[in-house]
C-alpha cells in the first residue's frame, strides 16, 4: 500500500492532472493495462526481496558485472534527486494554499520533517506513520463531491478507447506509464520485505525458510494487488477530476500539481481545492521518504555498507547520508531557476533509461532457479513481466521518437 500511494507522489499527480487536462477522459482506458503490469513487476520485486533476503542492487551486484550496476543506481540516484526537487517544490506551493506563507520556507520545513522522521523513527514506527498517510489519498475521492461528472462519458471512455494519433497525445501516454512503473518503485519494494523479515521475529528468507512460504506469499500477493488497485484508482481520480472540471472549461494547460489545485477552485469551489492540496502534501509525504530510501537502499546494497531504517544513525552512517543528501539536493533544486515541467520530463527519461534494462535484469533474476531456488516466478508471472517490459520499452521508444 505504501508503494502504491507513494506512485501518487505529486509529480504524478501533475501528470495524471495535465493530462486530463488536455485530453479529457480519453486516457483513462490506460489504466486497464498499468494496473496488471505494475502488480506483475512490483510483486517480482518483493518477491526477490523476501525469497533471497536481499534488495534488488544486491541481487546484482552478485550476478552481473560491477560496471552495468552502477551505471543503474547512478541514473536512478539522479532520476530520484530531480523527483524529489519537483516533488518538494509542489508540496511547498500546496502549502501557501492551504495555510499561507512562503512556498520556498515550506519546502525546507516539510523536506527536513521529513528527513528527521525517517532517521528517528524505527523501522516499525516509519511504517505505520505511512500507512497512515495512505489516507491522504482519499482526497481525490472525496473532490468527487464537489464535481459533476458524466458518467456514461467516462464509462465510454473505460470500454471504447479514443486514440488520438497525434504527437502530445502520445506523449502523454508515454507519461503515464513511466509515471507508474518506476525503477524507484522496484528497489523500494524489494528493501522494504527485507526490512519486514529482518525485524519480524522468527522470521527468515524463504529459501532458508520454505515452511513461511505459504503465509509470506501469500500476503505478498494480497498487499501487491490491494496497493496497485490503490494507486490506479486514485489516478482514476484524478484524471476524471481534472478532465470534468478543467477539461471541460477548456483549460488545458496545466503546469504541477499545485496548479491544478488552485484551477480547480473557481470552477469547483474552495474546499475541493483544498482537499486537493491536502493530497498532494500527503502523498509528498509519502514519496520523499520512497524516493530517498530508494537510492539509500541501492547505494548502500552496491557497496555493502550497513543499511536499515532499524538501524542508528551512527550504525549507517553512509546509508542515511545518502538520504540527507538527496532531500537536501531536492530543496536546492528548488533554488535555482529550473522550469519544473521539464525538469519531470528530463526524469522521466532517465526512469525510461533506467527502467528497460533493469526489468530485463529482475526478470532474469527472478526466472533464475539458483537465484530463487523453489520460488522462481510461475510461467504466468514470467509472461506478464516480460510483456510489462516490452510496453515500457514501445513507451520509452515513443518518448523518444516525440522529442
Amino acid at each position: 500500500m505504501i508503494t502504491g500511494a507513494a506512485d501518487d507522489d505529486p509529480s504524478g499527480i501533475a501528470t495524471y492532472s495535465q493530462t486530463g487536462a488536455r485530453f479529457g477522459f480519453s486516457t483513462l482506458w490506460t489504466l486497464w493495462l498499468t494496473y496488471p503490469l505494475m502488480v506483475a513487476m512490483q510483486y517480482v520485486s518483493a518477491l526477490i526481496g523476501r525469497v533471497t533476503g536481499e534488495g534488488l542492487a544486491a541481487n546484482i551486484r552478485n550476478r552481473y558485472p560491477a560496471a552495468i550496476l552502477y551505471g543503474i543506481v547512478a541514473l536512478l540516484f539522479i532520476a530520484n534527486t530531480i523527483n524529489l526537487g519537483a516533488d518538494i517544490g509542489a508540496m511547498g506551493e500546496a502549502m501557501t494554499l492551504l495555510v499561507g506563507g512562503k512556498a520556498f520556507v515550506w519546502m525546507i520545513v516539510i523536506a527536513l520533517l521529513a528527513l528527521v522522521l525517517l532517521v528517528a523513527l524505527s523501522f516499525h514506527a516509519y511504517a505505520r506513520l505511512l500507512k497512515y498517510l495512505t489516507l491522504s489519498l482519499f482526497a481525490y475521492v472525496g473532490v468527487l463531491f464537489f464535481v459533476d461528472i458524466p458518467w456514461s462519458d467516462v464509462v465510454k471512455s473505460l470500454v471504447i478507447p479514443h486514440i488520438v494519433w497525434s504527437r502530445d497525445y502520445l506523449t502523454a501516454i508515454v507519461a503515464i506509464f513511466g509515471t507508474t512503473i518506476s525503477p524507484y518503485l522496484f528497489f523500494w519494494q524489494a528493501s522494504h520485505e527485507v526490512e519486514a523479515q529482518i525485524a519480524a521475529q522468527g522470521e527468515k528468507p524463504l529459501k532458508r525458510a520454505p515452511s513461511q512460504a505459504h503465509v509470506q506469499l501469500r500476503r505478498v500477493k494480497l498487499d501487491t494487488l490491494i496497493g496497485m488497485a490503490l494507486s490506479n484508482v486514485v489516478a482514476f481520480f484524478i484524471m476524471l477530476t481534472a478532465g470534468a472540471v478543467l477539461h471541460s472549461k477548456g483549460l488545458t494547460d496545466i503546469n504541477s500539481a499545485a496548479e491544478a489545485a488552485k484551477a480547480l477552485e473557481p470552477i469547483a469551489g474552495k474546499f475541493s481545492s483544498l482537499l486537493f492540496a491536502f493530497g498532494i502534501i500527503g502523498t509528498g509525504m509519502l514519496a520523499i521518504p520512497t524516493l530517498s530510501g530508494s537510492a539509500a537502499y541501492a547505494v548502500a546494497e552496491t557497496f555493502n555498507w550497513p543499511k536499515g531504517l532499524d538501524k542508528q544513525f551512527f550504525q549507517a552512517s553512509g546509508f542515511y547520508g545518502i538520504v540527507a543528501l538527496g532531500t537536501v539536493l531536492g530543496i536546492l533544486f528548488n533554488a535555482v531557476s529550473i522550469n519544473p515541467m521539464k525538469a519531470l520530463y528530463w526524469s522521466a527519461v532517465l526512469n525510461g533509461v533506467i527502467a528497460i534494462p533493469l526489468m530485463v535484469i529482475i526478470m532474469l533474476i527472478a526466472s533464475n532457479k539458483s537465484a530463487m531456488g523453489r520460488f522462481r516466478a510461475s510461467p504466468l508471472l514470467r509472461t506478464v513481466g516480460w510483456l510489462a517490459t516490452l510496453v515500457m520499452t514501445l513507451a520509452f521508444a515513443g518518448m523518444v521518437l516525440t522529442m
